[in-house]
């Protein structure tokens, strides 16, 4: 072990690939040892998202660990994930530390950056073992990619770092997950193959007799038992971690009046924004990667981006540009976050080059403003008010580009920017209110101010308005979500083994009444 002293536990989740559900299953552990009255923490060395949270401090780390620390009854810190990697390109990324970015790098830069990330990595899960009780270490892609094993900062390295015990969990949903279970493992080192203590089979549909030969034939190889099979699980609410969960659109056919595109961008960040309006009863909700299947929309959503001039490039290419366009004129509602926002007005401009290779790029023209990018990237929660509604709402910014342009007229003002009080007009809207663009990410978590939104698309269709009050706040139902989690882990996992994993023998894991 390590020389540090620390007081936590550990327990680690690795998977046999990227997607298998490690970040869920770590959620699900978090709320389950919570909930049990464990001071528990989770901690992910390194992410690779664009899906990211603002800490209290203004910090910035990945979505997963924010959504885990919640699970936990936390605020997130930026110690849970101290290197957060951006993509903004096939082969280069933005690097965070300590919740604040530092460099770009391309892959070909990794030994210069673990310079940098380890101190940082390894002083942020110091800190928070000696805090808490128990750390759950969530790992990432797949544990066995020994081309990356000299580059390791997110696995191996910070199991035996925190002297961890692994658990290793494979999806059968895709096929295959026996197969990779053991190639994985055959690929791991023997101090590696030690730390692995149990598996987990996620996402398993059908009838579990029919899996046990497997199971027994996989334990009998390896020498590693299985610790139970998770079922697959439909409206389990808990957030993902990137873009990868995300499906491509299969066409609108639930039958609920107000149709709701979201644009794919191939470097999409943050469409957690959407997830609230995803869940009211009156929306059906897909996303689109071309304009052919999209047909007439409602509502049409221009998400965030890491690299907004190449994603408007893009967007233009696929021909979304002309859609944009036709939906306006046939009175379509037009709604741009952050970097859709961006897109929405007339030109991008990018003397830097913090973000493009392209000093300045002509946007679509629908909202009078105009972004330059900086280098130093604005992160802050906000609460601000709704001009229209006068509703308030709160949220958070993270962003290098700077909106001119924005006036007394703006549908927001900002009233409380990091806890400090602020008078900022914020977002744009046309003359007519169909198209609206704002920085505010997590806006629509607000109830009262998406039912309104909503309601404004409904009365243009001749529909009557619904009651706010009939959908659940958001933070309400991500709650209940982590508590069927967490049943769902105690229900199907050996818990008297995990609870042995941990040091915690006889610990009476908590069932939720949910």
């Amino acid at each position: 072990m390590n020389a540090t002293v620390r007081k936590a536990r550990s327990l680690m989740v690795m998977g046999t690939a990227s997607d298998v559900g490690k970040s869920v299953i770590v959620t699900g552990l978090c709320r389950l040892f919570a909930r049990s009255g464990v001071r528990v923490a989770p901690f992910k060395a390194q992410n690779m998202s664009n899906n990211a949270a603002v800490c209290a401090d203004g910090g910035e780390i990945g979505r997963a660990q924010a959504v885990q620390a919640e699970a936990c009854g936390l605020e997130p810190q930026v110690d849970m994930n101290p290197v957060l990697l951006k993509p903004d390109s096939e082969c280069g990324c933005q690097v965070v530390i300590a919740g604040r970015s530092r460099f770009r790098m391309t892959t070909r830069e990794h030994a210069h950056y673990r310079e940098h990330a380890w101190p940082e990595i390894t002083g942020g899960y110091n800190r928070l073992a000696a805090r808490f009780d128990l750390i759950i270490i969530e790992g990432a892609g797949g544990a066995a990619e020994v081309n990356l094993r000299e580059r390791d900062l997110v696995n191996w390295r910070v199991a035996e770092f925190a002297d961890a015990p692994v658990l290793l969990a494979a999806d059968i949903d895709k096929g295959g997950a026996l197969a990779a279970i053991v190639g994985t493992v055959e690929l791991l080192s023997p101090a590696e193959r030690r730390r692995v203590k149990g598996l987990v089979m996620n996402k398993f549909r059908g009838d579990r007799a029919l899996l046990e030969d497997g199971l027994r034939i996989v334990e009998e190889r390896i020498g590693i038992p299985f610790l139970g099979v998770l079922p697959y699980a439909n409206g389990l609410d808990v957030p993902q971690e990137d873009s990868a969960s995300l499906k491509a659109a299969g066409g609108f056919g639930k039958g609920r009046p107000l149709r709701v595109g979201v644009v794919r961008l191939p470097r999409i960040s943050n469409y957690t924004d959407f997830e609230s309006i995803e869940r009211e009863p009156d929306v059906d909700l897909q996303y689109f990667e071309t304009p052919e299947r999209a047909g007439d929309l409602d509502i049409l959503c221009i998400p965030g981006s890491k690299s907004t001039i190449a994603d408007l490039q893009w967007l233009r290419e696929c021909g979304w540009d002309h859609y944009i366009r036709q939906h306006r004129q046939a009175g379509g509602s037009i709604l741009g976050i952050c970097a859709g926002y961006q897109m929405l007005g007339r030109a991008i401009h990018d003397p830097e080059h913090v973000e493009s290779s392209l000093s300045q790029a002509q946007a679509l023209g629908m909202l009078d403003v105009e972004t330059v990018f900086a280098a130093e990237k604005i992160t802050a929660r906000v609460r601000a008010v709704h001009a229209a509604s006068g509703l308030p709402v709160c949220g958070y910014e993270i962003h290098c580009g700077r909106i001119i342009g924005v006036n007394s007229r703006a549908p927001f003002t900002i009233r409380e920017r990091q806890g400090r009080p602020v008078n900022e007009p914020e977002g744009a809207a046309s003359d007519d209110g169909l198209v609206l663009g704002t920085s505010i990410h997590g806006l629509f978590d607000d109830s009262q101010f998406r039912r309104h939104y909503l309601n404004q698309v409904r009365l243009r269709k001749r529909l009557p308005a619904l009651d706010a009050s009939s959908v659940e706040d958001a933070a309400a139902l991500r709650m209940k979500s982590y508590d069927r989690l967490a049943d769902l882990i105690a229900a199907n996992l050996d818990v008297s083994a995990l609870t042995g994993l941990v040091g915690l023998e006889g610990l009476e894991l908590h069932r939720s009444s949910v």
